[in-house]
């Protein structure tokens, strides 16, 4: 895991190999958004009476040539078409060993606008900057905290997908897929290869 600042000495780059990597953007400041999404849901859903914490982090994932983590971290602080370092910090996760920014409770719910996740602007800076391709792909991740003694996946299943005004809170079947994971170790790569939440609350 790399934030931008700090060194990475464990994961290399190999010259000419296509290589994924994945960086989390979170906002430095309260998310209002997340707020409100908790108060809401446990106002409003059976499902969100256990529910005691909201996180959203903004995922992007990254995929051809790559330089080093550090490098990487570095060219996303460079471009606003990633993140806001004034408002926001990055984390680079170089490899499916490298933490996430997550807590091993969290259950995760990564959000996908279906046909809309290429960030397209962003591959053309990139090419700009260093001449290289590179596929880029964003969603949402929602980080959901449960109290303990309930069974939490279950319940992340139950809130990933609306299913009508009662039922689900963070996607909408109609437009956007959904999946879900856990824990500071989510999928590698998670945003190409998700698997989809169906509306029943089932993966």
């Amino acid at each position: 895991m790399t934030q931008v600042g700090t060194m990475h000495d464990e994961t290399t780059a190999v010259a000419g190999v296509k290589t994924v990597m994945q960086a989390y953007i979170e906002l430095r400041s309260e998310d209002s958004e997340a707020a409100s999404a908790l108060s809401v849901a446990r106002a409003r859903l059976e499902a969100a009476r256990a529910l005691v914490s909201v996180r959203r982090v903004r995922l992007f994932e990254l995929a051809g040539v790559l330089p080093e983590p550090t490098e990487v971290a570095a060219l996303l602080h460079r471009s606003t078409r990633f993140y806001n370092p004034a408002k926001e910090r990055c984390t680079v996760r170089a490899s499916a060993e490298d933490p996430a920014p997550f807590r091993a409770h969290e259950h995760l719910v990564l959000v996908v606008d279906r046909a809309l996740d290429r960030r397209t602007a962003a591959e053309r800076w990139w090419k700009h900057e260093t001449g290289a391709k590179l596929e880029v792909r964003e969603g949402l991740v929602w980080a959901l905290g449960f109290a303990d003694g309930v069974d939490a996946a279950a319940m992340t299943q139950a809130l990933a997908v609306v299913r009508d005004r009662a039922h689900g809170l963070l996607s909408n079947p109609h437009f956007q897929d959904a999946s879900v994971a856990q824990g500071a170790l989510p999928p590698w790569p998670w945003i190409k290869a998700r698997p989809r939440a169906r509306k029943g609350g089932r993966s």
